[in-house]
């Protein structure tokens, strides 16, 4: 048994009917590359062996007693790998389009709190013998590091590996006992007075903050509720409608090293771009700029050991209202860098800090309210969309056996951010999922489709830029 943290159950306790918490990966998988051919009960029996490897996996919820405290994980004992697998085929004509439908349909559904909290949908009859696994998990369980690390027990660097599980243990002790955990809860309830000294915590951290760019004369990260309003910000159902593409990694390290800033500025200029041109063509691009949330992890720098969510967030603007592409990325990587003083500034575990005493009753209930309410329409927009990138191998992998061609990760939306751009590196590409609210970006395959043209502009310029001579003595 183990109790979720503050963090880890805060995605249980936002999570409503329309705003799904979980998060996605999109696997393209080439049966061929290696001259085989794909086997549904193998790869599934594989999976099977390698769950020992994954705890997370076979755990479900537990839920103290009138949720007077965060709830625990208990391994499953009626754990059932058939029904966490499905095996579905591609509709015709199976192309793009096809696949971005049925990924779109199985990101709109919710998972079922009773048993562990993650599916794994195989999808066949993609052109070219190619297989589409679309893995579920629910942010609860997992971040872009824990993800990635989850994904790598079931990976290798050569085809056909087959583990073999260890003896069956017997280490399931049960049902906790609800009165136990009740009374636990109650005995932790002065502990709760902690929320207390955050106030004065945060508002040191603030008046550093204020100290900070009076002194430096730096614009620092844009402040939440700053945002123009855009047509994905507003209050969202539970249809999600997503697109991804592809693009080469040395595309992307080529403009990093000519303009000498990090691979994070080129994605998050190359994002910046590709909305730029979306909002333009519905005449809906703001006069300011907008402005992303960028999940930071704090694996290393935390600390607090427990939980799987290790995570902060640094607010970004993306100068969306500046029309050269090479500009709009220096403006970016000279804000991200003073971003990343301020974020130290704040420290790697404030959002933990704060979560730890978050009451999951009224937590839960204030989520209901604010979704039902719609209010994320009715207060200024705290800020447009996610841009999340995630580091991946930078090797060829064998998913369950089979040989990796392409992952695009997908992350949530929310109330009054409607959009999510989520970038993973994958052996030399770099692959971009976008996932939106459907009624508010019936269309996201047009973002998907302006990324290739964004890095492109940036790849022209970076080719056509000056080099530096060093002077003649």
């Amino acid at each position: 048994m183990e109790r979720l943290t503050g963090l880890d159950a805060s995605f249980l306790y936002l999570e409503t009917d329309t705003q799904l918490l979980h998060v996605c990966a999109m696997l393209i998988l080439d049966p061929g590359a290696d001259g085989g051919e794909f086997d549904h009960e193998r790869f599934k029996a594989e999976l099977g062996r390698r769950l020992y490897l994954i705890p997370a996996m076979t755990r479900r919820l537990h839920h103290v007693p009138l949720d007077l405290d965060h709830p625990v994980w208990v391994r499953d004992s009626h754990f059932d790998l058939d029904y966490h697998v499905r095996r579905i085929g591609l509709p015709s004509p199976g192309g793009r389009k096809e696949l971005a439908e049925v990924a779109a349909d199985i990101a709109g559904r919710a998972l079922d709190r009773s048993r562990p909290l993650w599916e794994m949908w195989v999808v066949e009859g993609l052109p070219g013998g190619r297989v589409a696994v679309i893995s579920k998990y629910h942010h609860a369980i997992v971040d872009g590091i824990t993800g990635t690390n989850m994904m790598m027990h079931l990976c290798d660097i050569q085809p056909g590996v087959t583990y073999t599980p260890p003896a069956e243990t017997t280490d399931d002790d049960g049902e906790p006992n609800d009165l136990l955990l009740a009374g636990e809860a109650l005995l932790k309830i002065p502990g709760k007075l902690g929320l207390v000294g955050m106030v004065p915590k945060t508002v040191g951290i603030l008046g550093g903050l204020v100290q900070r760019r009076r002194g430096s004369g730096s614009r620092g990260m844009p402040l939440p509720f700053t945002a123009p309003r855009t047509p994905f910000n507003r209050a969202i159902t539970q249809h999600r409608s997503l697109s991804f593409v592809q693009s080469d990694l040395a595309d992307i390290k080529e403009i990093k090293t000519a303009f000498e800033v990090k691979v994070n500025d080129v994605v998050l200029a190359v994002v910046g771009g590709a909305l730029r041109s979306y909002l333009e063509l519905h005449d809906e691009l703001p006069e300011t700029s907008l402005i992303a949330s960028v999940p930071v992890s704090t694996h290393d720098s935390s600390r607090h050991d427990e939980g799987t969510n290790k995570v902060s967030t640094i607010f970004a603007r993306l100068y969306t209202e500046i029309e050269d592409p090479v500009e709009r990325m220096l403006a970016i990587a000279a804000d991200n860098r003073g971003a990343k003083e301020e974020h130290n500034l704040i420290g790697a575990d404030f959002l933990q800090d704060w979560a730890k005493y978050a009451p999951p009753n009224t937590f839960q209930l204030a989520a209901r309210a604010y979704s039902s309410l719609k209010l994320a329409e009715r207060h200024p927009v705290v800020h447009n969309l996610v841009v999340s990138n995630v580091p991946g191998p930078n090797f060829p992998m064998y998913f369950l056996g089979v040989r990796v061609a392409s992952m695009y990760p997908f992350g949530p939306v929310f109330h009054g951010a409607g959009l999510t751009a989520t970038v993973i590196s994958n052996n030399g590409h770099l692959d971009f999922g976008f996932i939106a609210a459907k009624e508010l970006v019936p269309d996201v395959d047009r973002i998907a489709d302006a990324v290739p043209e964004v890095i492109t502009e940036l790849l022209k310029s970076a080719r056509e830029k000056p080099t530096t001579e060093p002077e003649t003595p």
